[in-house]
């Protein structure tokens, strides 16, 4: 027997799944532990050796991998809780992270924001002035050594940052891509002050032009590098003090995971590990049921993530953005919204009533879970409207208080607006509806797709309980819910079924046409640096693949569009096929008489993409038949429910879906109580079990 594993660190819960070589499925949620989330690791993983009825040793020892999802990266760089770094760079260029170029201030901004021009500022620097230092060195655009690294005058900058108490350095010099030798003999000149100190290299980190850009995500993965370094560090110890044989692996914003052991040295490439798993899960899923088009949706307790799958792939992006600085890294993309079960809600300066970004968390909680929260939560409407069970959640492991709930929504949001407890309730609910809606326009309206032609996914311990309605936001008419042994702990599904993915990249600015052997030079060095980098993972592939992509521009353009490249020799021929793939995906994103050949195109990096297939991969079981449509034995009596302000608390149908079989209908308004979430069925609705366990909801209409 092989065991694979996923473990997804939410804000709130963690959640595991395990899948074995016969195709058995099991997962299983705990609540988060900040600081020391290892300790909800430990936790969930117990309670899955629990469900196989085996010693946590020995579902260790008979592991072939855990892949694992961690929000410690993210939430570090959001909140600004990083240690203190160092950075070097090249005389006269010191001020570019500071003066940020235009971007500072408008990257990452929501469109009123960037209407508020007067109230527009660069956010603070990523690290203060006295840790920012020059060296004196000079390499041009073509990688020549103009002037020589002053090592003298380095060692000194070295021991000022060293003496200042930082406990990383970032390096990042000019045309450091074209020629590192200055930044690795940098990185030896630290390791002879102090060889504990981490040290990233620009030209590792983020081997792209464009200096902020280049600047910023070295920083910043220099500021996570320690801290992920010591919290897998702690994690591995202790998974192997209890017996685990097989890797630890974590994932990447890639989609792909990557040794434990290797994931330090690119730390920036771990900041939406948690984000990815979801859309990973639905490209598995969707194999299995035929899908090709979805929108995957995640609920947890902090965030509403949404990400697009089309044509069976992931949407790609190349660069993403923290805290108004641009980060290069390859990435699925996934938009986010602080909007999730967690989301509280509050009235802004004019009373209007708002739901999120800040969330409660894990603590101090909801103020239903009795822990110290006192400020209403999404999750505390959703009680008091009769969506989740008094009962608690987690099976009833979870309490909740409904008193508490309905106090916390009356101080502070019934009473200051003129409202009942139940018509407060209700608006909270019907916000996070439209918030979540507006979010599902912007990824997939805006992106240019028609979201008809869409199946969308709903999971996370929330999304189940709204997704009918923010699915109706955007006309989107089926809705699948994966449950099955997976339910909430869809996210870790997806980690399990995760492949190992590693890219390397390098920018060579050029235009087309131009010589297909200068092509050819740079995705055989790309490759060997991903080959390599696979054959350090320390596992054994089915089967690896590597693919080529150019990020293409018009002349003069700021942004690229990546562009896939032919495996094989190239020509001429495939050159000039490339830069017409590179007009038609331009005009498929921008509209088709957007483009201008006559400014010509322009080659700016290049990459190549490596997956390394793991022997077995989780798919979900299927579930025995029933008898009949009729959902009868599974049906658990009825409770009040408001799901239409309008209509009030309706007696609602509640279904218990251990009981549930392939092929049940059930009407709505109905309620489907899972152990890890709830289900809505509004009225107008029906949902149907599928042969996987999975619950589809369609409008009736």
């Amino acid at each position: 027997m092989a065991y694979v594993i996923g473990v997804d660190v939410g804000g709130t819960f963690t959640d595991a799944v395990l899948d074995d070589d016969s195709g058995t499925v099991v997962a299983a949620k705990s609540p988060s532990t900040p600081p020391d989330y290892s300790r909800s690791v430990l936790d969930a993983l117990e309670r899955l050796a629990e469900q196989l009825g085996t010693p946590l040793a020995t579902m260790l020892a008979q592991t072939h991998h855990i892949a694992h999802g961690t929000t410690s990266s993210l939430n570090a760089l959001v909140t600004g809780n990083v240690p203190d770094v160092g950075f070097l760079t090249t005389r006269g260029h010191r001020d570019s992270i500071f003066i940020m170029n235009v971007e500072g201030r408008y990257l990452g901004r929501c469109p009123h924001e960037l209407q508020h021009v007067l109230g527009q500022a660069k956010d603070h620097a990523l690290l203060p002035k006295r840790h920012a230092l020059e060296v004196i060195e000079r390499i041009d655009r073509d990688g020549s050594v103009v002037v020589a690294l002053d090592e003298d005058q380095a060692r000194a900058a070295i021991r000022t940052l060293r003496d200042d108490g930082v406990r990383a350095i970032a390096i990042s010099l000019l045309w450091s891509f074209r020629n590192p030798v200055h930044e690795r003999r940098l990185r030896e000149l630290v390791a002879e002050q102090d060889p504990e100190l981490y040290v990233a290299l620009s030209s590792e980190v983020s081997p792209r032009i464009r200096e902020f850009a280049r600047n910023a995500t070295t920083i910043m993965s220099t500021q996570i590098g320690p801290g992920l370094r010591d919290y897998l560090g702690t994690l591995e110890t202790s998974l192997r003090e209890r017996g685990l044989a097989g890797p630890l692996l974590v994932m990447q914003s890639n989609g792909g995971a990557v040794a434990a052991a290797e994931a330090p040295a690119a730390a920036i490439s771990t900041v939406g590990s948690v984000l990815t798993g979801g859309v990973v899960g639905s490209v598995q899923l969707g194999r299995q049921l035929g899908h090709r088009d979805i929108i995957s949706t995640d609920v947890g307790g902090t965030t509403f993530l949404a990400g697009l799958i089309v044509d069976g792939e992931p949407v790609r992006d190349t660069t993403t953005v923290i805290n108004h600085h641009p980060i290069n890294v390859p990435t699925l993309r996934v938009d986010a919204i602080g909007s999730g079960g967690g989301a509280i809600a509050w009235l802004d300066g004019g009373g209007n009533l708002r739901v999120g970004p800040r969330s409660a968390g894990a603590v101090p909680g909801p103020a239903c879970y009795g822990t110290g929260g006192t400020e209403p939560t999404n999750t505390d409407a959703n009680l008091v409207l009769g969506i989740l069970p008094e009962r608690g959640l987690l099976g009833g492991r979870k309490a909740l208080s409904v008193d508490l709930a309905r106090q916390a929504i009356d101080t502070q949001i019934a009473k200051p607006l003129g409202l009942s407890v139940e018509q407060a309730a209700a608006a909270i609910h019907a916000v996070q509806n439209a918030q979540t809606g507006d979010l599902l326009r912007k990824t997939v309206v805006e992106a240019g797709h028609d979201p008809r032609r869409f199946v969308l996914y709903a999971f996370g311990g929330a999304g189940p309980a709204h997704c009918a309605r923010y699915a109706a936001e955007v006309g989107v008419s089926e809705v699948v819910v994966p449950l099955g042994p997976v339910a909430s702990a869809f996210s870790a599904f997806g980690l399990a079924s995760s492949d190992v993915v590693l890219a390397a990249e390098l920018s060579d600015p050029t235009f087309v046409p131009f010589d297909p052997a200068r092509a050819e030079r740079n995705f055989a060095e790309l490759e060997e640096r991903v080959r390599d980098g696979l054959a350090r993972q320390g596992l054994a592939f089915d089967t690896v693949e590597l693919f080529r992509e150019i990020d293409m521009r018009y002349t003069m353009q700021l942004a690229e569009v990546t562009t896939p490249v032919a495996a094989g020799p190239l020509d001429t021929a495939a050159i000039e096929a490339a830069a017409a793939g590179f007009e038609e995906r331009y005009a498929a994103l921008y509209g088709a008489d957007a483009g201008f050949r006559e400014a010509g195109i322009q080659a700016i990096t290049f990459r190549v993409r490596g997956v390394g297939a793991l022997p077995f991969s989780p798919a979900l079981p299927e579930v025995p038949a029933a008898g009949s449509a009729d959902p009868a034995e599974a049906r658990d009596g009825t409770r009040p429910v408001c799901l239409d302000a309008a209509a009030g608390y309706v007696d609602t149908a509640v279904y218990d879906y251990r009981r549930l079989r392939s092929g049940h209908v059930l009407a709505g308004p109905a309620i489907v109580e899972v152990p890890t979430t709830t289900v809505v069925i509004p009225a107008g609705h029906t949902g149907t079990v599928d042969r996987l366990g999975n619950l589809t909801i369609r409008s009736a209409s």
